[in-house]
């Protein structure tokens, strides 16, 4: 199995987990001004359904063809520790660039604080959750060696 499947897969998975966190916590009414989705819609005027495509576009493909790509440069087999490391990039890149695009400032700051913790911990579960699938796919389902070809004779 190719990096790039196993880390949409793996990213598959992760944003499977972090949606369930995310619904979870919207299910007890904890700090709503961390809507992830709600910002999506507000940032492109787009519909509700669509934000959802986004977050899982982003979620499986993106991040996870990336952590795939990655995968090959870091030298640790410890995946759970890339997934972590990889996630507080997935959430750095999500304070600076996607905070402001949605109009809430960098690193959410007409949000509040929550929007630094909330996020943190969303992207957290989501990295420790990739890393892991991935770590798991990878041993299971190892890379194909390219064939030996015998000269002939």
């Amino acid at each position: 199995m190719s990096n790039s499947l196993r880390g949409m897969i793996a990213g598959l998975i992760a944003t499977l987990a972090m949606t369930a966190v995310m619904q979870f916590k919207a299910s007890m009414g904890l700090w709503p001004e961390t809507n992830l989705i709600r910002l999506l819609v507000n940032l492109g005027s787009i519909q509700t359904v669509a934000a959802w495509m986004d977050h899982f576009i982003v979620g499986v493909v993106v991040w996870g063809l990336m952590f795939g790509a990655l995968d090959a440069m870091w030298e640790s087999t410890a995946y759970w520790l890339k997934g972590l490391l990889f996630g507080v990039f997935a959430w750095f890149l999500m304070m600076v660039l996607f905070m402001p695009l949605a109009k809430v400032g960098m690193f959410g700051t007409k949000i509040g604080p929550s929007a630094i913790y909330v996020t943190l911990f969303y992207h957290l579960v989501y990295g420790l959750v990739l890393g892991v699938a991935y770590g798991v796919l990878t041993r299971y389902f190892p890379a194909k060696l390219p064939e030996k070809t015998t000269p002939a004779p």
